[in-house]
């Protein structure tokens, strides 16, 4: 047959103007996406954007990761293609239904007439009387899909932040308004706690009579209102007097958002759990289960769940002051802790968001990817009935995790025990944890030579291992009270 083989023509017979037009396209493409990226870069650099800056490192890396999935496939197809198994092997565990008439490897007959071609995989084992293990179609499919998955999660992912630092940014009047009336001198005046607006709206309605009913508010609150001025105003002030020792001109609003910038590059990621969750949802698209269908609601309901807790955090946050006080002296404050989130962490719930965005990603690119590749009418997608609400919920799911729960969550979890280290600027923070570090390690060095030498000597020369640049007294005193929480390097600076 000459230059041709039985799956096309390779690439000794084919045209160089194909061949060179081809990687004209896919090169430019390349080069304009990768220039793109980092004129991006750039451009957060100079403006100081760290954390958006390594947001998005983080999604070059993902990027890579791609590639380098898409390089194995392309070199260990010719290896996967040429597995052979016994045909009825592959007759169960079916995304689609076989008909007792239907021969899911009609080709294989043909071929069996046609080994005068011995070197294609289907051919090869045609003559075994078995069938390719993965075929070069089906390889080619889940190629496509792999790139579809990443490019809609981190898409989604990139419009969920857009959309709620927008109504993040909203909160800012708030800030301006409570810095302007706390510039005034005012003499401190007696409140009664339960004529404060945070108390009204958080205590004195449904929440007080029951508790089942304070859930129940919760869970309708983050569809409307989820953020009022009132408890935006009380939860800075919390926040404030409880770490920043009462500094009212503390920027909160720029810190909340440094903070939700620093999180959303962890979000942006598809960690390695992400994976193994596709890999058990492909294993489980069996044929009459609609797996895809029944999937779709686990998003939707974690989303529901984490927006009446950070809702139902509020609450707690305001009973705690009107069961304890009847009337209070100047400004409500409340107390923040870590008490009030699951198992006690605050950050759990940024894993919890970073999972419903990314199953709500894969729930979006399974339906475009299975109607560009196979059309609607695909027995993989089903009938109308099942499409309709995947799509309905999918949406759903976008737009309150970005108006509703976003905002949620970057203020409620503030509320934990500890703050996070962009409370400082990033000169401040290089410069406090690399002066911690170094201040561990001379407490180290002093505790390792004041230990007693054989002869019952102290190790150092005046018996109390306080060399002079060791930081005793005025190094602690400075951090006291001082705790940082950070995910990124496990860095704690806790009263060392």
């Amino acid at each position: 047959m000459g230059g041709f083989e039985g799956e096309g023509t390779s690439f000794e017979f084919t045209p160089t103007w194909v061949i060179a037009a081809v990687c004209t396209v896919m090169v430019s493409i390349s080069l304009a996406v990768e220039r793109l990226l980092h004129f991006a870069g750039k451009k957060l650099k100079k403006e100081g954007r760290k954390p958006l800056f390594q947001a998005l490192q983080k999604v070059k890396e993902e990027l890579m990761l791609l590639g380098f999935i898409s390089l194995l496939l392309s070199v260990c197809q010719s290896s996967i293609v040429k597995i052979c198994v016994e045909e009825d092997v592959m007759r169960h565990f079916l995304p689609c239904s076989l008909d007792k008439n239907t021969d899911p490897h009609p080709h294989i007959h043909t071929l069996r007439q046609l080994l005068e071609n011995k070197e294609t995989p289907i051919a090869i084992c045609a003559e075994k009387n078995k069938v390719p293990l993965l075929s070069p179609e089906a390889l080619h499919h889940l190629h496509i899909f792999i790139f579809v998955l990443a490019l809609v999660h981190v898409s989604f992912s990139l419009l969920t932040v857009v959309f709620g630092g927008f109504k993040i940014r909203q909160w800012k009047q708030w800030e301006t308004s409570f810095k302007e009336d706390n510039a005034k001198d005012t003499e401190p005046e007696f409140t009664n706690v339960r004529d404060h607006d945070f108390i009204t709206n958080r205590f004195m309605g449904l929440g007080k009579r029951s508790q089942a009913l304070g859930w129940v508010h919760s869970f309708t609150k983050q569809f409307y209102g989820s953020v009022t001025e009132p408890d935006y105003n009380a939860l800075r002030l919390g926040f404030i007097m409880t770490h920043c020792r009462g500094n009212r001109k503390f920027n909160f609003h720029k810190y909340m958002m440094r903070a939700l910038e620093d999180d959303f590059r962890k979000v942006l990621g598809i960690s390695w759990y992400l994976w193994i969750f596709v890999i058990i949802f492909l294993l489980l698209n069996i044929d009459g289960w609609h797996t895809y269908f029944w999937i779709a609601f686990i998003p939707f309901l974690l989303l529901l769940a984490v927006g009446t807790k950070l809702e139902h955090v509020i609450i707690q946050l305001a009973h705690e002051v009107a069961e304890r006080h009847i009337a209070i002296e100047g400004e409500l404050v409340v107390k923040p802790s870590d008490q009030h989130f699951w198992f006690h962490r605050p950050k759990i719930v940024r894993h919890f968001i970073h999972f419903i965005l990314f199953q709500n990603a894969f729930e979006i690119a399974f339906v475009f990817w299975i109607l560009v590749q196979f059309g609607p009418h695909s027995c993989i997608m089903g009938k109308l009935i099942y499409i309709i609400p995947r799509v309905i919920i999918g949406a759903f799911v976008q737009v309150l995790c970005s108006y509703s729960t976003l905002p949620l969550y970057a203020l409620v979890t503030q509320m934990g025990s500890t703050f996070k280290k962009s409370v400082f600027d990033e000169h401040i923070q290089a410069g406090l944890i690399s002066w911690a570090q170094k201040a561990k390690k001379k407490k180290v060095l002093a505790i390792t030579t004041t230990r007693p030498s054989p002869d019952g000597s102290g190790g150092d020369g005046d018996g109390g291992g306080n060399s002079g640049d060791t930081p005793r007294d005025g190094g602690e005193a400075e951090l006291q009270g001082i705790h940082i929480a950070t995910d990124s390097k496990n860095v704690q600076i806790q009263e060392i």
